[in-house]
């Protein structure tokens, strides 16, 4: 039996085991096999060949258009940036990932249009584990989903969920040191559901036999999984809805409704036609806005402010994060640095490396000579 069918033949065993106190160690140890084998297929197909898609991250931040073929995010790419994606009325349009540069509050915003994924990507199909990989290195996917073919959101969450990509949450907080002897202790900050039995046949399914772990989280198995395997990528999303010019008003109350069914709030996705440039403005927002970016515009001797080109840094970074960006010497030179604007007490306020920057301060760095 190759690695294939043995993945499938344990995805059969858990779907068939009802889950309950008796059964949770066995479907822990089967959960724990599917991860350890699934991981050997991946890493198998990934050695195998394909050229993959080299994309050097640019700019202040990353942004990967995801979705199936022919929904536009070839369209949108060019509408938003000066980037030539070719475009087509049939699947399979873009066969490279093309990036292109969005300009935003003073901030370059790097847009990826990625070939459309095909269901069963992760496992190699249509050249998805490559694609998948450009997709893991971005700071925020962005679903790009027909207005006529809103399921498809669920099929591609999956598809990223089966490459390691969790969208929307942050690591487990579990840590795992191995020691000489003692077997396996177990040590919990939350209640837990799954037992501590489960917790131990876990680990001993991915090779600990003496082991000192932490939870500082109540967590499922499978997110006791991803704790261990310590290989996932914890990225952002938002979701945008395409060709809506090509609806009526009735229809688009059916779409919100669809989305609902996917806990999708309305309110929350951006309605936009690539074709007609509608709702673009919005869209651009909801991405700065979701990057979670600031802009500090630095006051230059001799120069005066920049109000141009701001230096662009995630939302709570500090004088001393602004140092290393700049880079240089500016660690090494600082002396103090003077600061006006929201995240000040008054105008030029003295302040340390450990001040944490809001969205539009003006900064001035005081160095050593």
């Amino acid at each position: 039996m190759g690695l294939e069918e043995e993945i499938e033949a344990l995805r059969e065993e858990i779907s068939d085991t009802p889950y309950n106190k008796s059964t949770e160690s066995h479907i822990g140890r089967l959960k724990a096999k599917l991860a350890e084998k699934k991981e050997k297929l991946q890493n198998q197909s990934s050695a195998g060949g394909g050229e993959g898609y080299a994309v050097e991250k640019t700019g202040d931040a990353t942004v990967a258009f995801v979705g199936f073929p022919s929904v536009g995010k070839s369209t949108l790419l060019n509408s938003l940036t000066a980037a030539e994606s070719e475009v087509g009325a049939y699947e399979f349009t873009t066969l490279n990932v093309n990036p292109g540069m969005l300009q935003y509050n003073g901030a370059n915003i790097q847009l990826l249009d990625v070939p459309g994924l095909i269901e069963g990507a992760a496992h190699g199909r249509g050249g998805g584990q490559e694609v998948l990989s450009v997709v893991r290195a971005a700071d925020l996917v962005v679903f790009v989903l027909s207005v006529f073919e809103i399921d498809q959101y669920e099929r591609l969450r999956e598809e990223l969920y089966e490459n390691k990509i969790r969208l929307d949450s942050t690591p487990p907080s579990i840590s795992i040191a191995k020691k000489g002897r003692g077997g396996i202790r177990v040590t919990s900050s939350a209640e837990q559901d799954i037992s501590e039995n489960v917790i131990k046949e876990v680990l001993r399914e991915h090779g600990y036999v003496n082991a000192n772990v932490t939870l500082r989280e109540k967590v499922d198995i499978d997110r006791l999984i991803d704790g261990i395997m310590d290989n996932r990528v914890y990225i952002p999303s938002m979701v945008s809805v395409n060709k809506v010019d090509l609806i009526e008003h009735d229809y688009a109350e059916k779409v919100r409704g669809q989305l609902r069914d996917h806990d999708i709030d309305p309110e929350e996705a951006v309605f936009i036609s690539a074709e007609k440039e509608k709702g673009l403005d919005a869209l651009r927002e909801k991405i700065w806005n979701e990057l979670g970016l600031m802009r500090i515009y630095m006051d230059k001797p001799g120069r005066g402010v920049d109000y141009e080109e701001p230096l662009v840094l995630p939302q709570g970074s500090t004088i001393k994060d602004a140092c290393h960006h700049l880079g240089g010497e500016m660690e090494q030179r600082f002396r103090f640095a003077r600061v006006s604007g929201p995240s000040a007490k008054h105008d030029e306020q003295q302040v340390g490396m450990e001040h944490e920057l809001a969205d539009e301060d003006v900064l001035r760095l005081i160095l050593r000579k």
